[in-house]
């Protein structure tokens, strides 16, 4: 195992604290218990939104904390969720009184860790409502989940949703503009490589030198099928079949279009997957309108991809456009 790392058990610890140092203008950071804030949280009148996950999937969710995002993100242990309590404490601390929304990804130790979370704020008079995001279409259950899995799509949800509460949308609006974007966003994913977790010291599946896995998850597990390596246009085609027939995508959408690293993809590969999925939806009368490109939800140093597609309308095309200035987001501001 090669890592720039000290001791494995201070990695997340250390890495917060650097975060820090580099953002600081944009964030502050609590470490006993453990969360990043927005500097200006907690924000007069607005909706707060919070999120967080396990460690090792940078930027998110931290990347994403400041103005038109993320109020608060908690970082848990490497692939592990954040415990309670510095959910609790996050989501108090911006808590400016008009509620909280927690966007969770679909993983057990997730959603229980946040639901206990959300309960006990609940009884310190702090309103809460939690959307929990599933876009993965690859399986229906994995060794983390109960049902599909909260993947890359979180990204486009984080951000829209954020836009939503910095206009002013109240709780249930906010959180009804969190739901949507779920409800119109598919994900699949492939990786050409596993990822090393720095406690454990060994790659955390094994995939021969000519063998990738379709369908994997941002915790390396298992996919729908591992398969010969192919040329990348074959592969993209693979992914975007089932995330067209899943919502279903029809001729005449405007989507946004998201290619995500894994981590240790080279930004030309991931051009190189853009250039043919644009070319697949417009074969189909899918209008490219928005895009992203590049790492957001990442699996340590995973070699992969995954590719995500939101059906727009105008609501959420302006909403996706609105100013952003977060450590891994920025534009308008």
């Amino acid at each position: 195992m090669k890592k720039l790392i000290n001791d494995p058990k201070n990695v997340v610890d250390e890495a917060v604290a650097g975060f820090e140092a580099a953002h600081g203008d944009i964030v502050t950071v609590s470490h006993d218990p453990i969360y990043i804030a927005r500097k200006d949280a907690p924000v007069a009148g607005k909706v707060a939104i919070v999120s967080g996950g396990g460690s090792g999937h940078e930027p998110l969710h931290g990347g994403f904390v400041g103005y038109g995002m993320l109020d608060a993100a908690v970082p848990g242990p490497v692939f592990t969720s954040p415990t309670p309590d510095p959910i609790l404490a996050a989501t108090k601390a911006v808590d400016s009184g008009a509620g909280v929304l927690h966007i969770v990804k679909n993983y057990t130790g997730d959603v229980l860790n946040f639901e206990t979370a959300a309960d006990l704020a609940a009884a310190d008079g702090v309103e809460v409502r939690t959307v929990v995001i599933d876009d993965d279409v690859a399986v229906k259950d994995s060794l983390y989940t109960a049902g599909r899995r909260g993947v890359a799509g979180t990204v486009l949800v984080e951000k829209i949703a954020g836009a939503a509460a910095e206009r002013g949308d109240d709780l249930d609006a906010v959180a009804a503009v969190a739901e949507k974007v779920n409800g119109q966003v598919r994900t699949m994913g492939v990786a050409l490589t596993p990822c090393v977790v720095p406690h454990a010291g060994e790659p955390s599946f094994t995939l021969a030198d000519d063998e990738i896995e379709i369908g994997i998850g941002i915790h390396g597990e298992p996919g729908r099928e591992r398969i010969k390596l192919a040329p990348a246009d074959e592969i993209v085609d693979r992914l975007l079949k089932p995330v067209l027939e899943d919502l279903p995508f029809a001729s005449g959408d405007k989507v946004l279009l998201l290619v995500n690293g894994m981590g240790g993809t080279p930004q030309v590969e991931l051009y190189v997957v853009f250039r043919h999925a644009a070319e697949v939806l417009a074969g189909k009368g899918i209008e490219v309108t928005r895009s992203l490109v590049g790492n957001y939800v990442t699996s340590l140093e995973m070699q992969g991809v995954s590719i995500s597609v939101l059906k727009l309308d105008d609501e959420l095309t302006e909403l996706w456009d609105a100013p952003v200035q977060t450590a891994a987001l920025r534009w308008g501001r």
